[in-house]
């Protein structure tokens, strides 16, 4: 087991005395704000366990934002990485105090999320979230803008006219960067195939429209069957791809447009089609990684999550001390492709 990280390592990572460190933690006797921060910043890169109390001891003059982060379900990889990123990214800031909440909605119902949103908003100045495009959850961001708190939708849009703004890929180029690589990537036409997490998902469903939309105008002699909802788990997905490869024996290819991708892997494994499938995913976590070097998956299409993160805090602090904005804005990300021969 990893030992602890010490005060002594910490004195000796940061270049000082074990006393300086005290006086930083304790704040019992002034310390260089130059000192301070280099301390602060040693304590983050060996992983030490009072970072918090340091930044709180460094940074305590700083503007204080609390900023509140409504995640989808808590057990996907892609949602525990994008909270740590969020928890790495406020304790990074050197010009603010960013005190990051982070919360989950296990089930997208418009009740669950608007309960979660609503409690979200009293301890917080801001609020970004991961939703479906319900008018509920509009109803409550209109409520929260009169309130003077800013919402930003994350990874897919939603309250369009009245969010503060979005913050994610631009998912019309995400769709048809699958149908491209597929349809490049296929041996002769045939049948191919999309998953949606739900419709009401606006990011999935502009994925959806993008990727029929390459085949009707540039690959036409590609059969593009209907679309098939897996609500983002795993398990539908995995029965939906047996089921779609039973009906469909000659099929190319498929695009998981959301959520439930490790379903279709586990499904290709199961009847061993790894390389004989031209299939695409969304970001990059261990069972993408995976399926990607057994080259049951041909490609992923990836958030840059730190970056996400980054401009989600950066707009959501500038919105409380601005106000809201006169024109809701879109922030589109450059997205990241792998492939098996680079990850």
């Amino acid at each position: 087991m990893t030992r602890r990280p010490t005060i002594a390592d910490l004195a000796q990572a940061a270049g000082v005395s074990v006393a300086t460190v005290d006086r930083v933690l304790n704040g019992r006797h002034p310390v260089r704000e130059e000192t301070a921060r280099r301390v602060f910043d040693a304590a983050k890169a060996i992983g030490y366990h009072a970072v918090g109390l340091l930044r709180q001891r460094v940074f305590e003059d700083l503007p204080q934002y609390r900023l509140g982060f409504l995640l989808q379900k808590p057990q996907q990889s892609f949602y525990q990485a994008l909270a740590k990123e969020i928890e790495n990214a406020s304790l990074s800031l050197t010009h603010v105090r960013a005190l990051p909440h982070v919360d989950f909605v296990p089930n997208s119902t418009p009740a669950g999320i608007t309960e979660k949103l609503k409690a979200m908003a009293a301890r917080n100045q801001a609020i970004a979230l991961v939703a479906p495009d319900y008018p509920a959850v509009t109803a409550v961001i209109e409520e929260l803008k009169e309130r003077g708190i800013p919402v930003f939708s994350l990874l897919s849009d939603f309250a369009a006219g009245v969010r503060e703004g979005y913050v994610g890929l631009n998912n019309h180029k995400v769709g048809r960067t699958a149908a491209w690589m597929i349809a490049k990537a296929a041996n002769r036409p045939g049948k191919v195939a999309a998953f949606v997490g739900s419709h009401r998902f606006h990011g999935h469903e502009l994925r959806e429209i993008a990727f029929r939309s390459y085949f009707r105008e540039n690959a036409p002699e590609f059969e593009v069957l209907d679309t098939m909802v897996n609500l983002d788990t795993a398990e539908i997905t995995h029965e939906a791809t047996l089921d779609l490869l039973r009906r469909h024996p000659d099929l190319i290819g498929f695009y998981v447009c959301g959520g439930g991708m490790e379903g279709a892997i586990s499904a290709i494994r199961e009847e061993k089609l790894e390389r004989k499938l031209l299939v695409v995913v969304n970001e990059l976590t261990p069972e993408s990684r995976a399926a990607l070097a057994d080259e049951a998956v041909t490609m992923a299409i990836a958030t840059p999550v730190p970056a996400l993160v980054r401009e989600t805090i950066t707009l959501m602090v500038g919105a409380i001390d601005r106000g809201a904005a006169g024109v809701p804005g879109q922030t589109f990300l450059p997205f990241d492709i792998f492939t098996p021969e680079n990850i």
